[in-house]
């Protein structure tokens, strides 16, 4: 499963069908699971790590979604983290997602 920091229209191929749930879980979605980091920011893997008990690579790539994948996407939601953090900021929170990817 991919994990990532957010979410845009350029990792997918059109004609798709983009399909968002909220995850209120993180930690039994990726249980057994390998996962593959697509986290972006060193600060935010980090925090990943964390809250997911897994170690979050940072890891600034290009990233596709092929049809039927899934991908768990933890958004950063809050005031910009201070450089090497590990915890959340006051008032700040992550939002857990899955997207599935389904074609026509």
């Amino acid at each position: 499963m991919k994990l990532l920091n957010a979410f845009s229209l350029s990792m997918v191929s059109p004609p798709c069908s983009i399909h968002v749930t909220a995850v209120e879980d993180p930690q039994t979605v990726i249980a057994g699971r390998p996962v593959e980091s697509f986290v972006g920011h060193a600060d935010t893997a980090r925090i990943f790590s964390r809250i997911l008990g897994i170690p979050v690579e940072a890891r600034r790539e290009s990233v596709r979604l092929e049809s039927g994948e899934r991908a768990l996407i933890g958004q950063y939601v809050g005031p910009r983290l201070p450089e090497g953090t590990t915890e959340l900021p006051e008032g700040a929170k992550i939002v857990w997602m899955m997207v599935e990817i389904m074609r026509h």
